[in-house]
């Protein structure tokens, strides 16, 4: 158990003891909530407890903040102090630092993993884009966010599956196929009308000029309806290759690919509809299948079969969304851009209907990315004249700092993504801020083996010794990681662990520039190097999640 915990156990130890005494009534308590207090003087972890709890307990705060420090009594708590109309301010003894920052190095490249999931299993869906062109920097956003929250909460003790749904049926497939058609045409002087909600990017004229290149003026000899159907299956495949390509040199990777099809081909859309038929849910109106999405909270009941017999996208997703149910997961978490705010209901209610817990099925909403050089937004690619594409954008500015600046913002708050920051190699920008910060203590450890000195995890250590300001703030923050892991991925926030690592290569960076290594009496160097290896440790672990590259080199 970390301190934390142990302070929030002896704060509620002394609550229990002090409404026993009749110090104060016990009534509806709040939960206990620690911060760590703005500026130091006011200790090492400060809560407010005792004015949160006055209404409940009918007393005045300050008598209730009395009683609870009059009951303290942890050996390695130094003192409380109670402030201002209310605060307790808690002030650790020094030897629980050292003893901390030994368990921290005993963890090793481990330290940061929790248990605070508790095993549960999680399915993470996101990206699924149509596979019918090049990902742009919308997706890259849901990409960098959905791979690091699927990391952060293996970190914290989950069991994670991520999933790509392939939406590779429907009018957009048909699309793609016939735009494809139009290109191969006119790229063979044929006369054609482009198809009105056609592609009209650069790499359909691309897949028309590699079908030509590899048999010619061949596919004009097949029907209208054959061409087609073939153009659609190659088009298909050359897609989802460059996409999934794209992924992989994003560091993106996901363990099932989930094809839309297969729910029409094995009939799961219709015996999905029986089942809500059978239930209650369905009802025919018009000629059409209609679900009574309006019972579980929608604010109107929504087709799912047409009157012509052809599913709805709903029918699909509802299908789809009970086939993940029925897998077994505990939480289905989807990842979806700002333009699917709407459809959240409808899903929830059709699980509902269904009989699944719709608070179970998580939707997170990713807001807009704009990007900016210098000080003005990009619109177009220079190169296409379309949307930049997320290999465009990695092209640029490179991976490991377009992932990190789609993470380090919450996803409910749109991004302005600064290409010219992302690409400096400056203190300014954070990610290279805290690589260089890796690539630091690497150094560090290159020099002292040069200068004979052996460190390994076995050599006996004198952490007492590290009493120096920026020592201390390094230890302490140390100190926070597991709890920040645990936080954020409750929280489903990976940039919190973005701004987390980027506060302590801050702090390393002081305590570099603070406190010398070599050169100094041999116990204070072999405590100072175990320190920053626990923080090259620490950054690594939280770099490892967030799916960048941790340097020994820059």
């Amino acid at each position: 158990m970390d301190i934390k915990e142990l302070l929030k156990a002896e704060i509620r130890q002394a609550v229990e003891q002090a409404i026993a005494d009749g110090a104060f009534s016990a009534g509806n308590l709040p939960e206990i909530i620690l911060e760590v207090p703005p500026q130091k003087e006011f200790g090492d972890y400060a809560t407010n407890f005792a004015m949160q709890t006055a209404r409940a307990a009918k007393a005045n705060p300050r008598i209730i903040a009395s009683a609870i420090v009059e009951r303290l009594k942890a050996p390695w708590l130094d003192r409380a102090v109670i402030a201002g109309p209310g605060f307790i301010n808690f002030y650790l003894k020094s030897d629980w630092l050292y003893e901390m920052l030994q368990k921290i190095l005993d963890a090793g490249k481990q330290y940061g993993n929790t248990t605070a999931g508790k095993g549960q299993r999680v399915q993470i869906e996101f990206v699924s884009a149509n596979p019918t062109g090049p990902l742009h920097v919308g997706h890259g956003r849901g990409a960098a966010v959905g791979s690091a929250l699927a990391n952060l909460l293996k970190a914290a003790g989950y069991q994670v599956e991520s999933e790509y749904y392939i939406n590779d049926a429907g009018n957009q497939i048909d699309n793609l196929a016939a735009s494809v058609n139009a290109r191969y045409l006119e790229l063979l002087g044929q006369p054609v009308t482009f198809p009105e909600d056609g592609y009209h990017g650069q790499d359909i004229v691309d897949t028309a000029q590699r079908l030509i290149a590899k048999n010619g003026r061949k596919y004009l000899e097949l029907g209208a309806a054959e061409r087609l159907e073939l153009f659609k299956e190659i088009a298909l495949a050359e897609k989802l290759e460059a996409l999934k390509e794209d992924l992989s040199a994003f560091n993106v990777h996901f363990d099932v690919w989930y094809s839309e099809r297969t729910l029409h081909q094995s009939g799961a859309i219709t015996e999905t509809c029986k089942v809500l038929q059978e239930n209650g849910n369905i009802y025919e109106k018009d000629g059409a299948l209609w679900l009574k999405s309006t019972a579980y909270g929608d604010d109107k009941d929504r087709v799912v079969i047409r009157d012509n017999g052809i599913p709805t996208y709903l029918a699909a997703d509802i299908a789809y969304h009970r086939d993940k149910f029925r897998r077994g997961f505990d939480k289905l978490i989807n990842i979806w851009g700002a333009d699917h705010h709407g459809y959240i209901c409808r899903v929830k209610a059709a699980s509902a209907a269904l009989g699944y817990e719709a608070e179970n099925l998580e939707v997170l909403i990713l807001q807009m990315v704009s990007l900016f050089r210098n000080g003005e937004l990009v619109k177009m690619s220079k190169r296409t004249g379309q949307s930049v594409t997320l290999s465009e954008l990695m092209e640029e500015v490179g991976r490991d700092a377009a992932r990190f600046f789609f993470i380090m913002r919450s996803i409910d708050s749109q991004l302005d993504f600064d290409l010219d920051l992302a690409k400096s190699r400056s203190n300014e920008n954070p990610v290279y801020y805290i690589q260089y910060a890796h690539a630091r203590i690497a150094s560090i450890f290159r020099q002292v083996t040069e200068a004979g000195v052996n460190y390994d995890s076995k050599t006996p250590l004198n952490l007492s010794l590290l009493i120096e300001e920026a020592e201390v703030d390094l230890i302490k923050k140390l100190g926070e990681y597991p709890e920040e892991i645990s936080s954020a991925a409750n929280e489903r926030a990976p940039h919190r662990l973005a701004r987390y690592v980027h506060e302590l290569a801050s702090l390393f960076h002081t305590f570099y520039n603070q406190c010398r290594i070599i050169g100094v009496d041999k116990d204070l160097q072999l405590a100072r190097l175990a320190l920053v290896n626990a923080v090259r440790n620490c950054i690594g672990h939280s770099l490892n999640i967030l799916g960048i590259e941790a340097p020994d080199k820059m």
